[in-house]
């Protein structure tokens, strides 16, 4: 269902300038993903040409060499001030020990040492069951953990720091989907990473690291394309997504946990 894009604009516009007032420290969560890209250019909206928090890429290592350079290339075209959260890579409870709980070790690190009360996310309840269940604002305890059984009510004017040296979440593109995003950026002209276009048959509908990411077959060539695609598939957004297709409740304890 496509959704008025003027009205998500501003509904992300208003979540992303009240976290900037009623936080100290705010930064954002950047994958270089449709998702967060969009995100970004809502914020250059909203704040008059500027991006003016932080983003953080989490990076382990073995993100794809088209990812390195479209980060690189949008920082300097957009002057984000970029930090970077190296990821190790070992085993953990998902099983890939490219992501999971070895990025929320990293991105803590980051944190702890910037000291940053609120970092925005770039998620939709669309993309999963358990991000179903997010608010716009969500609280994190200081390892991270989200009681996603006992959340506060929706209400803007019930928020404040968290507690015990915890964080607070943001989601301005809760309400968004899949088509809304690509319509955006169709609509605004952000750039957008390069491997979500077909080449050779075949597109990344979504993306992680070269170790847990695999290509869709698909012919799409340019956004109208993609967008004609999602018209007509009943396929799974994150299907691509290695972490997704584990046992039952991976997903749930990770973001429990704090996991992205």
């Amino acid at each position: 269902m496509q959704q008025d894009l003027a009205q998500l604009e501003e509904r992300s516009a208003y979540i992303l300038r009240a976290a900037l007032s009623r936080f100290d420290n705010v930064a954002a969560l950047w994958s270089m993903g449709k998702d967060s890209t969009a995100m970004l250019a809502v914020a250059r909206k909203a704040f008059l040409g500027r991006v003016p928090f932080p983003v953080i890429h989490i990076d382990n290592g073995i993100d794809f060499p088209e990812s390195y350079a479209f980060r690189d290339e949008v920082a300097r075209k957009w002057g984000l001030k970029l930090l970077i959260a190296e990821s190790e890579i070992k085993p953990e409870m998902s099983g890939f020990s490219c992501c999971g709980s070895n990025k929320t070790e990293a991105l803590k690190r980051l944190m702890d040492e910037h000291g940053f009360d609120a970092l925005i996310v770039s998620i939709r309840r669309d993309e999963h069951g358990i991000r179903a269940k997010e608010r716009y604002v969500s609280e994190r305890d200081r390892n991270f953990r989200w009681d996603y059984k006992n959340q506060k009510t929706e209400m803007w004017d019930g928020y404040s720091k968290a507690k015990d040296g915890g964080h607070m979440r943001i989601h301005p593109l809760l309400d968004w989907n899949e088509i809304d995003v690509w319509n955006y950026t169709k609509r605004n002209k952000v750039p957008i990473n390069p491997l979500y276009y077909s080449s050779g048959g075949k597109r990344y509908r979504s993306l992680g690291c070269t170790h847990c990411t695999s290509p869709i077959r698909s012919g799409a060539k340019s956004i109208d394309g993609i967008i004609r695609e999602l018209g007509n598939t009943r396929t799974e957004e994150r299907a691509g997504r290695e972490q997704d297709k584990e046992k039952k409740y991976v997903m749930e304890k990770l973001r429990a946990l704090g996991y992205m």
